[in-house]
């Protein structure tokens, strides 16, 4: 994994807080003081991407209806590929959530 470079007691004091919020509304709170809205926005554009490739989507489809360009679709592609299945196992477990 590329970020086990970056492993180590601060960014697991970041996961661990993330991991500690209960609710959606904890989350805007938590993303608004952490991040500025374009790294929220570009997380959230990076999830949004890996769903329609996974569902089939065009890149042109994807890219007028997210904006995000062909080099980000391009990447998260490969992670859907090549990567840890993380982006599989969130959608995933976010479809359950929606459908009980």
């Amino acid at each position: 994994m590329q970020i086990d470079k970056l492993r180590g007691k601060t960014l697991d004091q970041l996961f661990e807080s993330i991991l500690s919020l209960q609710n959606v509304e904890e989350c805007y709170e938590f993303f608004d003081d952490l991040a500025t809205m374009n790294e929220v926005q570009s997380l959230a554009q990076r999830l949004e991407v890996a769903r329609m490739l996974r569902d089939g989507f065009t890149y042109h489809k994807i890219e007028t209806e997210t904006g995000a360009s062909t080099a980000t679709i391009s990447r998260v592609k490969r992670c859907l590929n090549y990567g840890n299945d993380a982006y599989t196992k969130a959608l995933d477990r976010v479809h359950e959530k929606r459908t009980e």
